[in-house]
């Protein structure tokens, strides 16, 4: 966070939490005329703290609201398998999220779902394509109690 003062980090906590704002709207919250703070905004943006806009969508509008998270192991753990396990995750639709870890598995996905029947259709025609994969472990979300796209700084 070198270089960025409070006036700087305000913006970026402004617009984590709702990019839709102006330039305008965004000079008046920090009192500052629009041009520094479309600088500001630009500046911060080729320095790379601030990495893209977007429209966080609600799934279930779009029958997609049964959420899993799941676990997986790969087979082996060497170059070929591993990348070939992120280009085909890659390509799947319903994987919203895929991180790669340390612990007991490789990788979590986040993967969106209509409903059980679908998330099953999904294990066994998607994910069971991916022969990298050795076992899977599949957690159901009961509900979302806290869903922020903020960092805390």
């Amino acid at each position: 966070m070198e270089g960025l003062d409070d006036i700087d980090l305000r913006l970026l906590r402004i617009l984590g939490n709702n990019s839709s704002y102006t330039i305008k709207e965004l000079a008046t919250q920090v009192n500052l005329s629009p041009t520094p703070v479309l600088q500001r905004v630009k500046r911060l943006e080729n320095n790379g703290y601030i990495k893209k806009y977007i429209a966080l969508l609600n799934p279930e509008k779009f029958s997609q609201g049964f959420i899993v998270f799941c676990n997986i192991k790969l087979k082996r753990h060497d170059k070929k398998i591993g990348n070939q396990f992120v280009k085909d995750i890659l390509n799947i639709d319903e994987v919203t999220e895929c991180y790669n870890v340390s612990g007991d598995y490789d990788f979590i996905l986040k993967v969106f779902a209509r409903d059980m029947k679908h998330y099953q259709d999904f294990v066994f025609n998607k994910l069971g394509s991916v022969e990298s994969i050795g076992s899977t472990h599949s957690t159901f979300v009961m509900a979302e109690i806290k869903n922020v796209h903020n960092i805390n700084f």
